[in-house]
């Protein structure tokens, strides 16, 4: 491991760090309660990332012993429900902080002596190096920003005065000379074999061949989700799947969580505040069989996760996939609203500087887009460093959801990363864009020239 990769592993466990830190600056009485049986007491989140850091930078990088012994069982997310976590008997608020700190103390230490290393995972299984390009650094990275982002979603189900800073000002909202592109069909890559820091669900690399299909230049707005509501569409079997319809009955659905009517006017809760829903901000905290119904009502359908990542990575002039969808540079704030820097969604149209090959706005950032697809592995797909990341979610339970959220970190966050979950959920910073099918004569391997074929005025 080179010295500038070392600092760039310290600086990033440090910049996670103080995001957890900043979302668990609470008094110690909104630390432990449990604000909704979906969610975590913020003090387990706390100690379960400093709890997987020693489990992967300390145990299965170097050996040592456990800073606190016994405490394993308690922070294993697969042994114990979330809705069961306060029963535990938990580490207090000081007691988290100062074990979080201690983890991290021995983390840095043992960061400045060791060397990348052929490594086998901590279960004895010969895999890929644990340390080469520091991939086992970047996945205990990733999955705090990933805890950090979960502990946003357990703030937004607060209930009490305002914790979280409204963030910086955004850019305004812009309306693209065209409301849909036009993805010719043909080859692309899709997933990774490269990215150092990718998971084993992003790989590996493979070439899938796409029908043609439209897609929205934008996510759906609150504005157009509104026009489903008052349509009936909450309201209307037609429009829902079978188990969909059970779910939305069972719950009452009608509007997306945090919504309500105040007379005329459309209000949201956000953060302990109360304000009108923007009409231009993409909808979010809407599950999938919402936007399911909201597509069918549309005429439209939710694009596949190979058409997502299609429109968002592929350049069909280099023939090859980019990191993000305007190039491989990391985002900045011209290009994408992600990494918190304001607590809520950009309007709609406001990065096209941040615009992928076929035009596609928005497609990182902003709210996880939900896709039609079944959470599977790919075709080569092997678990790594342990199978609980991924392979035990594959299946039709869930549904996989791209692109990222406002609340994202880049650094858990490229056009390649999958994120699945329940299609019931709804406290995630969720929302969705639509497709549609070409016709036969639309697309196809001549129309992927920049400019012949690719957009098309109005849409739906």
């Amino acid at each position: 491991m080179t010295a500038d990769l070392k600092e760039i592993i310290a600086r990033e466990l440090d910049g996670s760090r103080r995001r957890s830190l900043t979302y668990t600056d609470l008094d110690d009485a909104d630390l432990v309660r449990q604000h909704s049986p979906l969610m975590s007491p913020l003090v387990w989140d706390l100690a379960h990332v400093a709890n997987y850091e020693e489990l992967w930078l300390l145990r299965a990088v170097a050996g040592v012993e456990p800073t606190l012994p016994d405490i394993d069982d308690l922070y294993d997310a697969f042994k114990h429900p979330r809705r069961s976590r306060p029963t535990l008997p938990l580490l207090g608020p000081a007691e988290a902080r100062s074990y979080a700190a201690r983890v991290r103390g021995r983390v840095l230490d043992v960061l400045d002596r060791v060397d990348v290393a052929e490594s086998p995972d901590m279960h004895g299984n010969p895999g890929p190096p644990l340390l080469d390009d520091g991939f086992v650094y970047g996945m205990v990275v990733q999955h705090e920003h990933q805890h950090d982002e979960t502990m946003l979603a357990t703030h937004q189900l607060r209930v009490g005065p305002p914790v979280i800073d409204e963030g910086a000002q955004l850019p305004p909202s812009r309306t693209p000379a065209r409301a849909e592109v036009l993805v010719p069909g043909g080859e692309c890559t899709l997933g990774t074999s490269t990215d150092p820091w990718a998971y084993d669900n992003e790989r590996p690399a493979h070439r899938a061949l796409l029908p043609s299909f439209w897609l929205d230049v934008l996510p759906v707005s609150n504005a157009a989700h509104i026009a489903f509501i008052e349509a009936g569409g909450y309201a209307d079997e037609r429009l829902w799947s079978p188990p969909g319809w059970v779910w939305r009955c069972k719950e009452a659905l009608v509007a997306p969580q945090f919504w309500r009517r105040d007379g005329g006017t459309w209000v949201r809760t956000r953060f302990g505040r109360d304000e009108p829903v923007p009409l231009d901000e993409p909808v979010q905290h809407v599950c999938w069989y919402e936007a399911e119904a909201h597509a069918r009502w549309a005429g439209k359908r939710l694009p596949t996760e190979a058409e997502w990542e299609k429109a968002c990575s592929w350049d069909p002039t280099a023939r090859r996939a980019r990191r993000y969808p305007w190039g491989d540079d990391d985002p900045t704030p011209e290009r994408a609203n992600v990494s918190h820097r304001a607590s809520r969604p950009a309007p709609v149209g406001a990065y096209p500087a941040g615009a992928s090959a076929c035009g596609a706005e928005q497609m990182v950032g902003d709210v996880w887009e939900w896709t039609s697809s079944d959470f599977a592995g790919y075709p080569g797909f092997r678990s790594f460093p342990y199978r609980e990341y991924s392979e035990v979610f594959f299946g039709t339970e869930y549904k996989v959801l791209r692109g990222g959220s406002w609340a994202t970190h880049p650094r858990a966050i490229r056009a390649t990363f999958r994120n699945w979950d329940y299609p019931i959920r709804r406290q995630i910073f969720a929302g969705f864009r639509l497709a549609r099918d070409a016709a036969p004569d639309e697309g196809g391997a001549g129309a992927n020239r920049p400019g012949e074929g690719w957009a098309r005025e109005g849409g739906g």
